[in-house]
């Protein structure tokens, strides 16, 4: 299961809306147990050479800066997010065939600029993907700030 903290969400939704393109960055955290906890992201640049409203790319650079970034922290580089601009949040055969093993795969569909959908994805022991829960946590309902919510209990 991916926990992903609510204000992490947000930057990460700011960072993909209202662009044609895909875009792209980190999920960082902490592993604990089957729960994988995201507590910040960093945003890079689509480094993808052809059209970036189909596909995206992150350079060696970005990947080792990220991983020195996680290190600094203590923490650990979870994975990666990307959108699909007016496309499902599905992964695309780009995506699975880019994929490493261990990372979540984040993919945020985005309609007309808009965040639509957002479902995570990870690699199987076939090397297919397979979806991941989502959680966002903290949320303050009803006085209860440590509740965890699914994306679709916050929409």
């Amino acid at each position: 299961m991916l926990l992903i903290e609510h204000s992490v969400l947000n930057e990460m939704v700011f960072n993909v809306e209202y662009s044609v393109d895909e875009r792209c960055g980190f999920l960082i955290g902490y592993d604990e147990n089957e729960n994988r906890r995201v507590i910040t992201s960093r945003p890079v640049t689509n480094a993808y050479k052809g059209s970036q409203q189909r596909n995206f790319e992150i350079t060696a650079k970005d990947y080792l800066l990220a991983e020195q970034f996680a290190v600094s922290k203590g923490l650990k580089l979870l994975g990666v997010y990307h959108s699909h601009p007016n496309q499902t949040a599905l992964p695309s055969q780009y995506d699975e065939a880019a994929a490493q093993p261990y990372f979540s795969y984040v993919i945020f569909s985005t309609m007309h600029g808009k965040l639509a959908e957002m479902r995570s994805w990870r690699l199987n022991d076939h090397t297919t993907f397979q979806e991941e829960q989502i959680y966002l946590y903290p949320i303050h309902y009803h006085g209860n700030s440590n509740h965890t919510h699914t994306l679709a209990e916050i929409h």
